[in-house]
């Protein structure tokens, strides 16, 4: 029996509340299998798509005089809402199709960040849809955001994305997982907070997800950190003619190829990094970076980059 972190990407869970479900679905059914196997697990998920989402919306609705203005912590809120919601029923019907008796528990996270972050002085971390270079630079001149361009698959807008310090509920996240409860936390890299005179206060920003998960993971001493996201491998020289798969990487081989800049930083950077965080100074544990449909194979050693200490 292992305890384990595994995050999955905001961009895996679709475009729209309907394809999310859907999508979700077949992830709980790869997720159970962990739990059948007695690991105890805690999900996290990313919100980049989501939480955009909900901001332009809230945004365009309040611009239009239908809504109050909702600021980003709340939609950060929302977006972790929602999604624990699907991922949560969709675990719980999983879970009653097998006959297994266990609690699912969706968790409210927030993480507090350092106000002083030079993260807030260039945003970096991308949320929303992707758009053509024409349309984003259209939304920049209207609304002040700012968009670049996402690994070759469009222009997204960015914001803020400050390191995670600590995480508030951890207390509570840690009582749900010794009870055997299987935790859904730290969505969207948790709603970033900072300690005021007058207690804990939101702040517009995301947090990246596979960076709070690594704290998280490293809060709960879990044995493995698993990150979900597009492919099957982490590659050096991806999708050029030299492209090469790595299955395994050590904390030096790792710093080697970020210091070649290999790996791009709004996608694999921080995958690695995180990966890094959890592992650096653990002999003992493992972080492993493959796809959602690849879980399974990854957990047998058969698929995925693992990254060890």
């Amino acid at each position: 029996m292992s305890k384990m972190v595994v995050a999955l990407g905001g961009n895996a869970l679709g475009k729209s509340p309907e394809e999310q479900l859907q999508l979700v679905k077949n992830t709980a059914a790869s997720l159970i299998g962990l739990v059948r196997d007695d690991h105890q697990v805690v999900i996290s998920h990313g919100n980049g798509p989501q939480v955009g989402q909900i901001n332009l919306g809230m945004n365009y609705a309040a611009e239009h005089g239908k809504t109050a203005a909702f600021p980003f912590p709340e939609c950060g809120a929302m977006s972790q809402g929602y999604i624990g919601y699907h991922l949560q029923q969709s675990l719980q019907n999983e879970l009653a199709k097998r006959n297994m008796d266990k609690n699912v528990v969706t968790t409210i996270t927030q993480i507090e960040v350092d106000q002083d972050d030079t993260a807030f002085q260039k945003p970096t971390k991308p949320v929303g849809d992707f758009y053509s270079k024409e349309q984003a630079a259209q939304i920049e001149a209207e609304k002040g955001y700012t968009f670049v361009e996402d690994a070759g698959r469009g222009y997204r807008q960015v914001v803020a994305s400050p390191l995670p310090k600590s995480i508030i509920e951890i207390n509570s996240i840690k009582t749900l997982v010794e009870h055997g409860d299987l935790v859904i936390a730290g969505g969207g890299g948790g709603v970033p907070v900072i300690k005021t005179e007058t207690g804990l206060k939101g702040v517009p920003a995301v947090i990246d997800k596979d960076r709070s998960s690594a704290l998280l993971a490293d809060n709960i001493d879990a044995d493995k950190l698993i990150i979900l996201t597009a492919v099957d491998y982490v590659y050096v020289n991806y999708n050029k003619p030299e492209q090469k798969v790595l299955k395994q990487l050590s904390v030096e081989e790792a710093q080697k190829y970020m210091d070649d800049g290999q790996f791009a930083a709004g996608s694999m950077l921080p995958k690695v990094q995180a990966c890094l965080s959890f592992v650096k100074g653990h002999p003992e544990r493992e972080a492993i970076i493959t796809s959602l449909n690849g879980l399974d194979d990854a957990l047998k050693g058969n698929l995925g980059t693992v990254i060890h200490g």
